[in-house]
């Protein structure tokens, strides 16, 4: 191919490069004379950091001035962190493909080195994430939840700086920046769901960009994609923002997509949890009659007072 190069949308933080570096590395594997170009751009997530993102509000805190970039031609293709994404994009983009996840857990790091149960009595857990804490709470009822904002360099330096006993961080970060040793536990997902897309990266295009759309596609993991698809499906129907208390995880195994869904109170109650399988092609079908499933069964309830008590919130404060 001619020598071209690719402008990659991305934000500064050290993870977010490291993946915008790993698909640029992907990309000129499979093509001859191509080159990459990273564009960092702040998002109103990266500079605002001094708010609880509960606070700030979710949809799109960390892409939609990378979309802006997409849309106006600044930037050819944009990489995100799927868990970042929320449920409806811009129609004049796409999500041209979503490669092989990483490690879709959450971990506990703590400072004396042991698993949410060595916690001490009325720990304080870092985490500025809804559905961290209330699945925390739900485990340690007497836990104090402690807004953390940062990377996960600043979060690591805050355990330590703001005397916290814990702090819970996405695992596929911690592997991605080779700190796999700092993880005191790996959070099973059949106690403490993740997020919808954890662990699964995003490249976005723009809809009628048929060269990029064909250097990118062939990047795509049919199995994650067709999972991060069923997990999306249930994240749309509960309300499509990635920062409310829910949680999805799905997986294939058996020729069988499996899913699970979480809605809950930042208290920990009350806490409701459905399951679903069924056939892989149906994986979106399957996240949106689990996520009705989980509504009709009190999340609805549960999502409607979060909406309008925000301020009592505990990552408000």
């Amino acid at each position: 191919m001619a020598d071209i190069t690719l402008r990659i949308g991305t934000r500064g933080s050290p993870l977010a490069l490291w993946q915008a570096e790993h698909i640029a590395d992907l990309l000129k594997e499979r093509n001859q004379g191509l080159d990459c170009e990273l564009v960092i751009i702040k998002t109103k997530g990266d500079k605002i950091l001094d708010v609880p993102l509960a606070k700030v509000g979710g949809k799109g805190l960390f892409i939609k001035e990378i979309e802006n970039a997409l849309l106006d031609g600044s930037v050819d293709l944009a990489v995100h962190s799927m868990k970042d994404v929320p449920a409806d994009i811009p129609d004049e983009l796409v999500l041209a493909a979503i490669p092989k996840r990483e490690d879709p857990r959450d971990v506990l790091v703590s400072a004396n080195g042991r698993g949410l149960s060595g916690l001490p009595k009325n720990a304080r857990v870092g985490t500025s994430s809804l559905r961290r804490a209330s699945q925390v709470m739900r485990l340690l009822p007497d836990a104090v939840i402690c807004p953390l904002r940062g990377n996960v360099g600043t979060r690591l330096e805050k355990l330590k700086s703001e005397n916290l006993d814990a702090i819970l961080l996405a695992a596929a970060g911690i592997k991605r920046l080779g700190l796999a040793e700092r993880v005191s536990q790996y959070l099973d997902p059949d106690s403490f769901l993740p997020a919808v897309g954890q662990g699964a990266l995003g490249i976005e295009v723009r809809r009628d960009d048929k060269k990029t759309l064909e250097l990118v596609t062939p990047l795509n993991d049919p199995e994650t994609a067709l999972v991060v698809e069923g997990e999306r499906a249930l994240l749309h129907t509960l309300g499509g923002s990635c920062q409310i208390p829910v949680a999805g995880y799905g997986f294939v195994t058996n020729k069988r997509f499996f899913l699970s869904g979480m809605v809950a109170h930042t208290s920990g109650a009350p806490f409701i949890k459905e399951s679903m399988t069924g056939l892989p092609s149906n994986a979106r079908q399957i996240g949106k009659t689990l996520a009705e499933r989980l509504l009709e069964k009190g999340g609805r309830e549960i999502l409607d007072n979060l909406l309008a008590c925000q301020d009592s919130n505990p990552l408000n404060a």
